[in-house]
C-alpha cells in the first residue's frame, strides 16, 4: 500500500469524497454534518492523503491546522469494501507521525456519537485519543463525539 498527498484532481478521489460526504448524510443529521467536501478540502490550511493498493484508491485522510500547536484529523475513510483491511491504522500511524514532523503538539478530531461509528471511536482511542470538550468552531452536539491526544 502506498499513502501519497493528494492535489485532490484526480476523478477517482472526488467519486471516493462525494460518497464518504454522501455516506456521512444518511447517518447523521444535517446540522452535524462536518464532513468537508472537495472545495472546502483544497483549503491551503489542510493536507490530504491517499491511500492505494495497486491502482485502487482504498482510503484517505487529512490534516487540518489549527494553530501553531494543535491540528485536527479530518476526512479519514476507507474503501467499504476493504474496512477492518488495517488501512484505517496505517493511515492514522502515518497522519500522526507527519504532525509531529510538523511540530503539532495536539491532534484532535470531531466523529459520530451514534453505534456507526463506534469502530472510528474504538480505532482513535487505541491510538491514545481520548474524549475532551469541542474545540475549534465546534459547539456541544450529541450526535458528535470530540476526541483529542498530545503527541
Amino acid at each position: 500500500m502506498k499513502i501519497a498527498v493528494d492535489d485532490l484532481s484526480g476523478p477517482e478521489i472526488a467519486r471516493f469524497l462525494r460518497e464518504h460526504v454522501r455516506q456521512m448524510q444518511s447517518v447523521t443529521p444535517l446540522e452535524s454534518k462536518h464532513a468537508l467536501d472537495l472545495d472546502a478540502l483544497r483549503s491551503p490550511d489542510i493536507t490530504f492523503w491517499s491511500v492505494t493498493d495497486g491502482d485502487a484508491l482504498v482510503g484517505c485522510g487529512a490534516l487540518k491546522r489549527l494553530d501553531a500547536g494543535h491540528a485536527e484529523l479530518k476526512s479519514m475513510r476507507t474503501d467499504p469494501a476493504r474496512k477492518r483491511s488495517g488501512i484505517a491504522s496505517l493511515l492514522l500511524e502515518h497522519i500522526i507521525a507527519e504532525a509531529g514532523r510538523r511540530g503539532v503538539r495536539r491532534l484532535s478530531l470531531e466523529t459520530g456519537a451514534t453505534a456507526f461509528f463506534l469502530p472510528a471511536r474504538r480505532l482513535y482511542e487505541k491510538f491514545g485519543f481520548r474524549e475532551c470538550e469541542p474545540f475549534a468552531d465546534y459547539r456541544p452536539d450529541p450526535n458528535s463525539t470530540f476526541l483529542t491526544r498530545v503527541l
